[in-house]
């Protein structure tokens, strides 16, 4: 464990991931401590220990979610919890508005074109997830939807024209700060600096440690 570090439960389920890439991915982000683990196992909590992490990161897309997971998932905007959701997070939950409600986008319906090349823009460059970077371009999945609706603060966008213009945003949601990361499929990106260290950022900033 880092000393200090953010504790961070990584969701995942029901979609397949590049397992080692993945776990090196989080391995390597500085001032963070994660706990990969499946849906069930963070709901079930048989260890006590939901309530210590920092924040919780959904790379998982569930259809629906079961009694006692919405009712944890509806407690996180009331309590002070980073939330990160990342790629294909933002499609879990589809019928259920207080996912789109944390995601910001209400009609959550897409299309997707897997090894993509992806110039990323950035869109605040005063944002302290942001600050200092300069845009990049890596292989990617990207997802064609509406876009974020109000109260979604854009940070990096693109104009691949079957994406998403914004591919990363804030937002508050009660007293939950969320941020959502539309890239994140596979190992070429995962070992992408721009992608990691965005995606370390937004970790911290959602835990309140940065900004």
């Amino acid at each position: 464990m880092q000393e200090g570090a953010v504790r961070l439960a990584v969701i995942t389920g029901e979609h397949p991931y590049e397992v080692p890439a993945f776990a090196q991915l989080f391995r390597s982000l500085e001032g963070i401590d994660a706990y990969i683990q499946d849906l069930d196992n963070y709901c079930r909590d048989l260890a006590h220990v939901r309530d210590w992490y920092d924040a919780v990161l959904f790379y998982n897309m569930h259809g629906e979610p079961t009694p006692s997971c919405r009712e944890i998932a509806e407690r996180l905007e009331y309590r002070e919890r980073g939330v990160v959701i990342l790629h294909h997070g933002m499609l879990a939950f589809m019928g259920w508005p207080l996912w789109s409600g944390l995601v910001g986008i209400n009609d959550r319906h897409f299309r997707y074109k897997a090894g993509e090349t992806v110039h990323v823009q950035i869109a605040d460059a005063e944002h302290p997830i942001t600050r200092g970077l300069a845009p990049w371009t890596m292989v990617d999945e990207v997802y064609k939807m509406q876009e974020p609706g109000p109260g979604s603060h854009v940070l990096l966008t693109t104009d691949h024209p079957d994406s998403l213009h914004a591919l990363a945003w804030t937002r508050m949601v009660g007293q939950a700060r969320v941020f959502v990361l539309a890239s994140g499929h596979g190992a070429e990106t995962y070992a992408n600096p721009g992608f990691r260290e965005v995606l370390r950022r937004g970790t911290l900033w959602a835990a309140g440690r940065l900004g």
